[in-house]
C-alpha cells in the first residue's frame, strides 16, 4: 500500500512537469482559392515560449510574383524565423500550377511581434504588391 501511494505521489509530482515541457506548433494555410486581388490576411495567435509557429502561404512564381524570402519581424527577441521553403504544386503535370511558401518561427521571449509580408514582383515596388499577410504573435 505504501508503494502504491509512493507511486502515485511520485507520478503527480512528475507529470505536470512532463507536460510543460512539451512544445506546440500554431499553424496556419491560406490557399489560392482564398486569395483575390489585393488582399490582406490577418492572424492573431498566443504561444508559448519555446512553440512553433507556421505559416504556409499559396504562392505562384511562375507569374512573377513572390513573397519575400524572410519575414519581418517588428521584434526579434520575442520571435525569429528559423526556415522558409517553398513547395511546388503536388500535381506536377499543371504548368504554371500554384505551389506554396512555408515559414516556420520560434517563440523566443515572452512579448508580442509582428510578422509582416507582401507577395509583389521584386524590384517593381509597392504598386505591383498583390497581397499582403500580418500576424501578431503574442509569447506569454
Amino acid at each position: 500500500m505504501k508503494m502504491k501511494l509512493l507511486l502515485l505521489s511520485t507520478l503527480v509530482a512528475v507529470l505536470p512537469g512532463l507536460f510543460a515541457c512539451t512544445t506546440r506548433t500554431a499553424t496556419l494555410e491560406i490557399t489560392c482559392d482564398l486569395f483575390q486581388e489585393d488582399q490582406h490576411f490577418t492572424w492573431e495567435v498566443d504561444v508559448s515560449p519555446g512553440d512553433s509557429v507556421v505559416v504556409t502561404l499559396c504562392s505562384n512564381p511562375t507569374t512573377g510574383f513572390q513573397w519575400a524570402e524572410s519575414a519581418q519581424i517588428s521584434d526579434q527577441t520575442v520571435l525569429k524565423q528559423t526556415d522558409h521553403e517553398y513547395e511546388p504544386a503536388k500535381d506536377e503535370n499543371i504548368v504554371g500550377g500554384a505551389g506554396k511558401e512555408v515559414w516556420t518561427f520560434k517563440a523566443l521571449d515572452e512579448g508580442t511581434a509582428t510578422v509582416s509580408m507582401e507577395y509583389s514582383r521584386p524590384g517593381e515596388g509597392d504598386e505591383e504588391r498583390h497581397w499582403t499577410f500580418t500576424a501578431t504573435i503574442t509569447v506569454e
